[in-house]
């Protein structure tokens, strides 16, 4: 059992670790600011983690799983908090790379700005940097798109919803773009992996070793929910993210190094079950666009 601190823990990847490590018998601490409803399981430590004050002072953990720094001031200022630091997981992203690097993307290649990502992969550069300087021991997970359970992006929860109510659904250009996926479960399992083994490598992608396309990612979606998909092709007059979830921006994650640890990885249609029966419960739950109304008003 391990005394364990998670940053976040009330929204989707942040909250579905807090409960997965507090099953599996963890004394699982979560850092927010209380603004939402808390997992059971869990102890909660109130605080915004860029004006801590003295809320961690006096705690001991033997884990920080930091899910939701987004910039070096994250990092630094929870740092500053914190009495003592053992073991650090920081989740950073794979928007650290470059759109211009040879693919698949792999951890040895230099970090950069990459046009799609903006500001964002900066800012998850410059937190992985003052991360490894002040916390060498730390492990930096660079993961692509991740799903599963809880997740509130509209994301795969519009294509459940577009499949539900029987509508057709409108496919970027001819849907041959690839995506990446990794199941939140396995991030979870793969943590564990880290804290077991102790690797001497401190950077890992993740990812799913099968990459599908928009094609298969829609028609798995369907399936899951049990219709049938009328896919309808759009040109690239009209903006992609206006009416789909994904920007087009296709990616690949070299995972070599997370597979010599976890070879195993759950199946997409597997993760998709999960995610669709999750969304069946807690559809108020998922930060929604208007991606339908952009359909309506200039597709149909």
């Amino acid at each position: 059992m391990k005394r364990m601190l998670i940053t976040g823990g009330t929204v989707f990847v942040s909250r579905y670790a807090a409960e997965y490590f507090a099953q599996k018998g963890n004394e699982v601490f979560v850092l927010n600011r209380n603004t939402r409803p808390q997992s059971e399981g869990v102890t909660l430590i109130e605080g915004d983690r860029n004006q801590l004050g003295d809320c961690l002072k006096g705690y001991h953990f033997d884990l920080v799983l930091d899910i939701n720094a987004y910039t070096e001031m994250d990092i630094k200022n929870l740092l500053d908090g914190l009495d003592e630091i053992h073991d650090y997981i920081f989740i950073s992203s794979s928007a650290v790379y470059p759109e211009t690097l040879s693919q698949p993307f792999h951890e040895e290649q230099h970090c950069g700005a990459n046009s799609i990502w903006g500001a964002y992969g900066i800012h998850k550069i410059e937190a992985e940097q003052y991360l490894t300087r002040h916390v060498p021991q730390a492990y930096i997970i660079r993961p692509p798109y991740l799903y599963g359970p809880m997740q509130n992006i509209y994301r795969e929860p519009f294509v459940f919803e577009c499949a539900r109510t029987q509508k057709p659904f409108f496919i970027p250009k001819d849907g041959s773009m690839k995506l990446q996926f990794f199941h939140v479960e396995d991030l979870c399992r793969f943590i564990d992996i880290l804290l077991e083994q102790q690797p001497q490598n401190h950077i890992f992608n993740i990812g799913n070793p099968d990459v599908t396309d928009i094609n298969q990612w829609v028609e798995l979606c369907y399936r899951v929910v049990g219709a049938e998909c009328e896919k309808i092709y759009v040109d690239a007059s009209h903006p992609q993210r206006s009416y789909f979830p994904f920007y087009d921006y296709e990616y690949r994650l070299d995972i070599s190094k997370q597979q010599e640890l976890m070879p195993d990885t759950k199946s997409l249609f597997h993760g998709l079950q999960e995610s669709y029966k999750w969304y069946c419960r807690h559809e108020n739950l998922v930060i929604k666009k208007p991606y339908l109304e952009y359909i309506t008003q200039n597709l149909l």
